[in-house]
């Protein structure tokens, strides 16, 4: 804390300020002149603007940045929406066949009461099911006559078997499928099981 030690002499020169442990501190007010603290004030000013014109270049900058990553935001979002709206119409489009397929067998039945009708109408409907599903990348899981995979089959039932025919798959009642590498669904099969005897 400064305090004043000392008085003006008679002279008017500046008074002198000292501090708790008795040092001079200068005046410096009286020691700067008038065009100093001028020069200062207008360094300070200029320095101020140049804050502001920073300040505001970046504010242009981030809102700038800003809605580029809204507009991309966006393109993605409709890209995404594209592609699942033309995956689903190209699934749909592939089963439409195996509908038409199915229709015209009921009508055949419908019409001349064949058997033969509804059989070929039944098949072509299932290969068209099967061609919509190859068409989008769905595989048949193989079972029938394959060793038992855990993986890729549900046993529902065992028959007993010659042992070299242990753990292979002897029925299928329903068939799995697979999409590339992930199962959709296992097989439901029978597997043989080598006799205790």
């Amino acid at each position: 804390m400064a305090t004043d030690h000392g008085a003006a002499d008679t002279q008017g020169e500046s008074v002198q300020k000292t501090d708790d442990a008795g040092k001079v501190i200068a005046d410096s007010a009286s020691s700067l002149s008038a065009s100093d603290v001028a020069e200062m004030e207008a360094r300070m000013h200029a320095a101020e603007d140049q804050v502001r014109k920073i300040q505001s270049r970046y504010e242009e900058i981030r809102q700038a940045m800003q809605r580029q990553i809204d507009e991309t935001r966006e393109r993605l979002n409709r890209s995404a929406d594209e592609r699942a709206l033309g995956s689903k119409t190209q699934f749909v489009a592939a089963l439409l066949p195996a509908f038409d397929n199915l229709r015209r067998s009921l009508e055949a039945a419908r019409g001349s009461g064949s058997v033969e009708a509804l059989l070929d109408g039944l098949e072509r409907t299932v290969q068209g099911f099967e061609n919509a599903l190859a068409a989008i990348g769905v595989e048949p899981v193989k079972s029938v006559g394959e060793r038992f995979d855990p993986e890729k089959h549900e046993a529902v039932d065992t028959v007993e078997v010659r042992d070299d025919n242990d753990t292979v798959v002897t029925r299928e009642y329903s068939r799995g499928y697979k999409l590339g590498d992930r199962l959709l669904r296992p097989a439901r099969v029978q597997v043989g099981r080598a006799g205790t005897a």
